[in-house]
């Protein structure tokens, strides 16, 4: 994976610990994170608890006192804290996932095909009818998207547990949008005011349970899918929106043990960040530190003919939003 620098802008957020320590929110310059529990100005209650979907909650008067404290690593004031001898946490609990399937032109073509049967229609008919899909989905305005849960949130570089009954599991590297403001009801053109931040989502897919055999006029079981545990890797940090720029042209890649197998714009999705918070919100009501996460590029496992296997080591990175690392392993190992 290319050098790059860990976060866009003078600093990022994260929720981090020290030996076995509580989790605490911090915020990281270079290889130094200051403890923002010693920062009373951001915490508005006393006894509130401190983490960063308590700041998200506040992020309009919060990201002033963020920039003042990133100054003050400059000096002698606060604590300030070695980035290597901490552990990195997953930077946010969301209460609410809303995840997008379907997003990428190249990777829809490429599952369309991938899920064909052998002797059904031929391969440039089922591109061509993809691609007319997309489009209409698109001149429709009607993005795919779906719930996850919480409980599968791990962080950027924990071990990721393939459970003995999946067969099939997948990488999907995504951007994932960080809400600040509650956003219900917003038009696409507002959208990204309730945007706080961005950060990686690793959507980790259980492939042969996406599709149920038993019920095909159902359709899909995300649950099954996409939501035991460790299968959504978050992090590392939460870097503020003003720092990344166009959320619509980062490059997102991944590595497999090494090997790029996904390197793709998000120029290529079907639907934009903000599209996608507005269509979520028409439904949901969006809340602080709920992610968005916008769908995966081509180049997954199901691509490829490679799934993930115990062993196998997952390196992801987005523009700006630095890099996790996951190691599979086993059920049980």
């Amino acid at each position: 994976m290319e050098t790059q620098p860990p976060h866009a802008g003078p600093f990022a957020v994260g929720m981090f610990s020290a030996g076995d320590g509580p989790a605490f929110p911090g915020l990281v310059r270079d290889d130094r994170v200051l403890d923002l529990r010693t920062v009373p100005e951001l915490w508005a209650r006393p006894g509130e608890e401190p983490t960063t979907r308590a700041l998200l909650g506040r992020w309009d008067t919060a990201l002033p006192l963020l920039h003042a404290a990133a100054d003050s690593l400059n000096d002698e004031h606060g604590e300030r804290l070695s980035l290597p001898a901490l552990r990195v946490h997953a930077p946010v609990e969301p209460r609410q996932i809303l995840q997008s399937g379907a997003n990428y032109r190249t990777h829809v073509i490429d599952l369309a095909l991938a899920h064909e049967p052998a002797d059904g229609r031929p391969a440039e008919r089922v591109r061509a009818e993809t691609a007319a899909m997309m489009d209409r989905r698109a001149a429709e305005d009607l993005p795919y998207m779906f719930i996850g849960l919480p409980s599968s949130i791990t962080g950027p570089y924990d071990d990721v547990v393939i459970p003995d009954w999946c067969a099939k599991p997948d990488w999907e590297l995504e951007l994932a949008a960080v809400i600040g403001r509650p956003a219900h009801r917003v038009p696409a053109d507002r959208a990204l005011e309730h945007v706080a931040a961005y950060t990686i989502a690793n959507d980790l897919t259980a492939r042969e349970a996406v599709f149920r055999r038993d019920m095909p006029e159902i359709g899909t079981d995300w649950l099954r899918a996409k939501n035991p545990p460790t299968f959504t890797p978050l992090g590392p940090y939460l870097v503020p929106s003003a720092f990344v720029g166009d959320p619509g042209d980062l490059r997102i890649t991944l590595q497999l043990n090494g090997e790029v197998m996904q390197d793709e714009s998000t120029k290529d999705m079907i639907f934009d960040v903000a599209r996608l918070v507005a269509y979520a919100s028409q439904t949901v009501r969006l809340l602080p530190g709920d992610l968005v996460l916008t769908g995966s590029p081509a180049g997954n496992g199901m691509h490829w003919g490679r799934l993930l296997r115990p062993g196998d080591v997952m390196e992801g990175a987005i523009t700006g939003l630095g890099v996790q690392r996951n190691q599979c392993v086993a059920e049980g190992a």
